[in-house]
């Protein structure tokens, strides 16, 4: 209570109880899989060349294709705004190191291609002779040595000579841009640092600057002083380690919160909505575990897809059964940079890109089927309405190809068999609901649990519900049709109250795709009037 100590006129400002509930984003995706190179930890991506720059590009081992690259491009083509990438390496693997003169080095991720990393020290452009400039080279293709080491073509004492992939950063700059190169005797990716210091309490520290920047490396203080200039020095060390195994793509949950990688990694980050790994079919339990924790966490839906040989489609089935995913099946072609060639990539990830742009272009209550599938050159092989009679009921969703629509995503169920739960634009909206109201009512904890608060709770949740019957995502010709929603001594006991619950009971109507659109048509003989009901 304010305390009135004088005569006079006081102003207060009051709460008028109304707390609005905001929708959260139902379209950020988190893939994982086989990357190039780059980090473990999930890290956002708001484009492809933004993926290149962190993660490279395609990747071919042993002539086996990995999809990722693949994947997270198809992504963003079909409409993808953002995404959380976790690249998976083996456990055993090695990240590359190096470091002199108190500066230490390190590959930003483990793996061998870290060994292709230089890095220089020069005399910073503003003559200061306590600052420093640092050259870091990628080299995707290692390049020829000199006899003291140095990558041929940048010289020991000269700024390295790549001309068009060399992008001098100013120092406040948190995010350089890194530019590919084609040519092979170039780095393919060339960080410049100017005007760095030694110094930890400074903004330019080379520690604090780079690490928050670099795509590349991170580094570290090792000892106080300014280092001396080099030579372009080579990181070396870095290893694959063993085979990758399902343990690499589950990570290890009991691991500290910032340092899980793989599926546990994703789960730490809340933004994510969908879950797919383009390299799911490597080991079939992957698609287990995304259910699992789409399924554990309530707030996210998983997409998966049918193998590459799938067998004969009368007896596909999706991979798991579940309310939270979906299934989709055959594989896409596209053109395979690598080597000039038709390559067949998995769905899910293009899929998930339709899933955001359906949402940003209408909402998630529409189901995100009757849609195109952008880049592509075709689909693996076209189903006939035949094919699709079997799969569609058992929840495997088909693209198809209509010859004045093209390539489509032509289904939209889930793969449970409970019925209430078989179309995926429900489901979604449900995730949408649901974790919307969870997030818009955490002002309500610790709240004195009185009829006032319940009024307000019922206000907030109201409101937000009313929105959505305005734009068409709940049924009802009135919002009382749409939804209900009740707090008060109905929904909670005198028991419930002195244990601290507040019970909230809310009712929605969600709107149900039109799945099966049938026209009924017979002769009319144009006498008699016909009435329309």
């Amino acid at each position: 209570m304010p305390e009135y100590l004088y005569p006079g006129v006081y102003v207060e400002e009051i709460d008028t109880g109304n707390q609005p509930i905001e929708g959260v984003s139902t379209s950020i995706a988190g893939f994982l899989g086989i990357a190039e190179r780059g980090p473990l930890l999930p890290t956002l991506v708001t484009s492809y060349t933004e993926f290149v720059r962190n993660f490279g590009g395609y990747v071919q081992i042993s002539g086996v294709d990995y999809y990722l690259a693949y994947g997270v491009e198809g992504f963003f083509l079909n409409g993808g705004q953002e995404a959380f990438v976790a690249r998976v390496a083996s456990s055993t693997a090695v990240a590359a190191t190096g470091g002199s003169g108190g500066l230490g080095v390190a590959a930003i991720g483990p793996g061998t291609w870290g060994n292709r990393i230089f890095y220089k020290i020069a005399d910073a452009g503003s003559n200061d002779p306590t600052q420093f400039k640092l050259y870091i080279m990628y080299y995707q293709t290692m390049p020829a040595l000199t006899t003291n080491g140095t990558p041929a073509g940048t010289g020991a004492a000269d700024a390295p000579t790549a001309a068009a992939s060399t992008l001098v950063v100013d120092p406040t700059l948190r995010d350089p841009v890194s530019l590919r190169d084609t040519n092979r005797t170039e780095p393919t990716i060339t960080e410049v640092y100017d005007n760095l210091t030694a110094n930890p309490a400074a903004t330019n520290f080379y520690v604090t600057l780079v690490n928050n920047a670099s795509t590349v490396v991170t580094l570290s203080q090792t000892a106080a002083g300014r280092p001396a200039d080099t030579a372009p020095l080579q990181l070396t060390g870095g290893t694959d380690g063993a085979a990758i195994a399902l343990a690499d793509f589950e990570g290890n949950p009991a691991a500290l919160p910032g340092t899980r990688t793989g599926i546990a990694g994703l789960n730490d980050v809340d933004e994510i909505s969908l879950l797919c790994c383009p390299d799911e079919n490597l080991f079939p339990q992957i698609a287990s575990d995304l259910v699992a924790q789409c399924e554990l966490r309530m707030d996210r839906f998983a997409i998966l897809q049918s193998a590459f040989a799938a067998g004969n489609p009368s007896n596909l089935l999706p991979s798991v059964p579940s309310e939270y995913a979906a299934f989709y099946y055959p594989w896409l072609n596209v053109t395979n940079p690598i080597t000039g060639r038709q390559l067949s990539i998995p769905s899910g990830a293009h899929v998930a890109g339709i899933y955001a742009r359906s949402d940003n272009a209408i909402g998630v209550h529409k189901d995100p089927a009757n849609e195109p599938i952008l880049g592509i050159n075709s689909l693996q092989f076209n189903l006939d309405d035949g094919t699709q009679a079997i799969l569609n009921p058992r929840g495997v969703n088909c693209h198809r190809y209509f010859r004045n629509s093209g390539n489509l995503v032509w289904g939209g169920r889930t793969t449970t068999s409970d019925p209430d739960w078989k179309y995926i634009n429900v489901r979604r909206l449900f995730i949408f609901i649901e974790k919307s109201i969870k997030e818009g009512t955490q002002w309500v904890v610790f709240e004195p649990s009185n009829s006032a608060l319940w009024a307000r709770v019922r206000r907030s949740v109201s409101d937000f519900l009313t929105g959505l019957w305005k734009d068409g995502m709940l049924m009802g010709d009135k919002k009382e049709q749409a939804f209900f929603v009740k707090c008060d001594q109905t929904t909670m006991t005198q028991a419930d109250i002195e244990n601290g619950r507040l019970i909230v009971v809310v009712g929605v109507a969600p709107v149900y795709p039109a799945e099966f659109v049938i026209f009924r048509i017979g002769l009319w003989d144009g006498g008699a009037s016909v009435s329309e009901s």
